[in-house]
């Protein structure tokens, strides 16, 4: 393979050669100049230039992690905002859910809702909620409490429900009741991030 270079690459190439060294000589007749003025020996000349040297590579190292810094915080900002953009809709989407029907009843799927329960015949109660305008492809944290008559919560139930499929979704939460509950006017609420969303009573016998 023929690797010889062409007049003009030569005449580039001495070109480039001739301009460093010149850079050199101007730079270190501008450091003589400085040591002359500070009435300083010439055989400084070489510790000088060196010193100059590093405060370049200094500077442009101070420039390159300056660049860095502002890349890194442009991104933190971006993600922080990008962040906050999504919270709030997240946000504006729980705000639209709202509650078309909610009823006690005795098993899980049931569609009556009850006024009164014998805590001696049924043990179990269950309260269902159906949600609309919820936001597809989410899990929604719900929180269900159980009142009785004296304004005792005597049970919370935190839990998250299956990912959302449809725009409307109905929920449920349960109790055990045993033959110590108190008697009397209960209530059920559920509430949604710490949102209230519905309330409903049952009388236990």
């Amino acid at each position: 393979m023929d690797t010889r270079i062409t007049q003009t690459q030569l005449a580039q190439v001495v070109a480039e050669v001739g301009q460093s060294k010149q850079r050199d000589k101007e730079l270190s007749l501008q450091v003589k100049q400085v040591l002359q003025e500070l009435n300083l020996p010439d055989d400084l000349l070489d510790d000088a230039l060196v010193q100059l040297t590093r405060r370049k590579a200094l500077a442009r190292q101070q420039k390159r992690i300056w660049l860095i810094g502002s890349a890194i915080a442009t991104t933190l900002i971006g993600a922080t905002a990008a962040a906050m953009i999504f919270h709030q809709q997240y946000q504006q989407e729980i705000a639209r859910i709202a509650v078309t029907q909610n009823r006690v009843t005795l098993t899980k799927n049931s569609q009556t809702n009850i006024g009164e329960i014998d805590r001696q015949k049924n043990s179990q109660v269950f309260y269902q909620v159906t949600l609309k305008d919820v936001p597809l492809g989410d899990r929604l944290g719900l929180t269900c409490d159980w009142i009785n008559p004296t304004g005792q919560v005597v049970q919370q139930s935190n839990y998250q429900t299956q990912p959302i499929e449809k725009s409307s979704w109905t929920t449920n939460c349960f109790y055990r009741l045993d033959r110590r509950s108190a008697v009397g006017v209960w209530q059920v609420q559920m509430s949604l991030e710490g949102r209230f969303l519905s309330r409903q009573t049952v009388v236990v016998k």
